[in-house]
């Protein structure tokens, strides 16, 4: 049975990505040392106002308003210090963009409310499971993260988690680190690799309290690629458009990988029209050892 919760905040959807599965092997990691709050915020101002980035990365005035105004509506308050450091995100986002493809959305508004709004309507669900499980911190992998979305903006927010970033893409782990270095984010790793390889490894399999995907993939293929790095009692919760009917058809191939649909959240993103859903998947059992399969299969031949 699928529970549909149904809550709707001021107007949104935004297109998310699959996680690409091209060349393995290179793993990459970066920890580093937090900052001040005072520091991040000047580092913030200094990136924005003295010309450290290239020409055209600049910040605009309003990116602030419509951050902290859109992420209220999804009951997420900001504080000074993570709106400063989602600026200077904004900032690395707009200039890196310039060289690689990282994202069709490079607008200040857009920046502010599809990708980083978008990825903190997590927050709620991530806040519940950790006062759910009486914890201090959670576990995050987040599959095929792309530019980090969400997993980043999450860390930002809740600097607490654990966040793992996994991308098959090389250019896109160096701009990840860049960010990760610039905004010092502690207990946060970034690794090459293809979600079917990092799903056998034993050093990754059902190790997460909580996988993630903002993706345009079918929910069943996402799943495959997601679920078998969730331990038991964890979650999975997936990004999507308008799912009720893919929620459906991807039923069998959720129980076939150890999960079971909880809810669906509905809600409409601020400042834009778009229809947004989290689906939260709870892991009841572990994935059978078959799972993920090799590299193209789950595409070529999903679950149903």
């Amino acid at each position: 049975m699928i529970d549909k919760e149904k809550k709707v905040s001021p107007r949104g959807s935004s297109k998310g990505r699959s996680p690409e599965t091209v060349r393995p092997e290179k793993r990459t990691a970066r920890r580093n040392k937090a900052v001040a709050p005072s520091e991040l915020a000047t580092t913030a101002t200094d990136r924005t106002k003295t010309g450290k980035e290239t020409e055209g990365a600049a910040v605009s005035d309003t990116f602030d308003p419509i951050l902290s105004s859109g992420a209220l509506e999804m009951e997420v308050p900001l504080s000074g210090e993570s709106i400063a450091a989602f600026k200077v995100y904004a900032s690395l986002l707009k200039e890196w963009n310039e060289k690689m493809n990282l994202t069709g959305i490079v607008d200040d508004s857009g920046i502010a409310l599809r990708h980083f709004v978008d990825s903190l309507t997590l927050i709620p669900h991530l806040t519940r499971e950790l006062r759910e499980k009486g914890g201090e911190s959670l576990s995050l992998i987040d599959v095929g993260t792309g530019a980090g979305f969400p997993g980043i903006p999450i860390k930002v927010v809740m600097p607490s988690l654990r966040v793992t970033l996994l991308d098959s893409l090389q250019k896109r782990i160096r701009f990840l680190e860049a960010v990760c270095a610039e905004l010092s984010l502690g207990d946060i790793e970034s690794i090459h690799m293809r979600a079917e390889d990092a799903g056998r490894s034993k050093q990754y399999r059902e190790k997460f309290d909580v996988a993630t995907a903002r993706a345009v993939a079918p929910l069943n293929i996402l799943c495959e690629y997601c679920l078998p790095f969730v331990r038991v009692g964890g979650i999975f919760l997936s990004m999507k458009g308008n799912v009720d009917e893919e929620a459906d058809e991807a039923e069998k191939a959720v129980i076939t990988l150890g999960g079971t649909i909880e809810s669906l959240y509905h809600f409409t993103l601020p400042g834009t029209d778009m229809n947004r859903t989290i689906v939260v998947i709870r892991k009841i059992r572990p994935t059978p050892g078959r799972y993920p399969r090799s590299a193209g299969k789950p595409e070529k031949e999903p679950i149903l």
